[in-house]
């Protein structure tokens, strides 16, 4: 899509939160106007769609959308955001046996921004599986380059969490 169309987008999502809670058929509302300004079978109309369902609490109506997305081909940046969305929606959803499926790729997907998000999600859909340590070994990784100092020994830390049980 062009630009306009781009900047009206993200517009939308940065007065996101000037939305009441019960408003959010008001401002799912103005995402679906832009949806329809997109030419039929984009991709992006399903995954802006998808958004403004799991943004406004409703992770059960997004699932499909973010699903038809990626059926329609959605990739990179955009195809990332959604596959973590997707998989937090499953989770929210009680299917996160599903995420872990659908995010354990991108842990060798070629790094970019979403790399700490990717292992959060994952994480949490791990915990609510009972796999709190490999969770838990995934946000210590995704941590420890952030820390000031002992980066090593967390990254080992996580390391060992799912190597030795310890």
């Amino acid at each position: 899509m062009n630009q306009d169309w781009e900047d009206r987008v993200a517009a939308a999502w940065a007065a996101f939160d000037d939305y009441a809670e019960d408003e959010a058929p008001a401002f799912r509302a103005v995402i679906d106007a832009l949806v329809a300004e997109l030419p039929e079978g984009s991709a992006l109309g399903p995954f802006e769609r998808a958004c403004a369902w799991d943004s406004t609490g409703r992770s059960d109506r997004a699932v499909p959308l973010y699903r038809e997305a990626l059926d329609l081909g959605l990739d990179g940046y955009r195809g990332r955001r959604a596959k973590i969305q997707l998989s937090s929606s499953l989770r929210n959803v009680g299917q996160p046996e599903q995420g872990v499926t659908l995010l354990t790729p991108e842990l060798d997907a070629p790094s970019d921004e979403l790399d700490d998000a990717v292992r959060a999600a994952l994480a949490l859909c791990l915990s609510s599986l009972g796999r709190d340590r490999e969770g838990l070994s995934l946000v210590l990784g995704a941590l420890a380059p952030h820390l000031p100092r002992y980066q090593r020994s967390m990254g080992n830390y996580a390391r060992l969490l799912v190597e030795s049980g310890g």
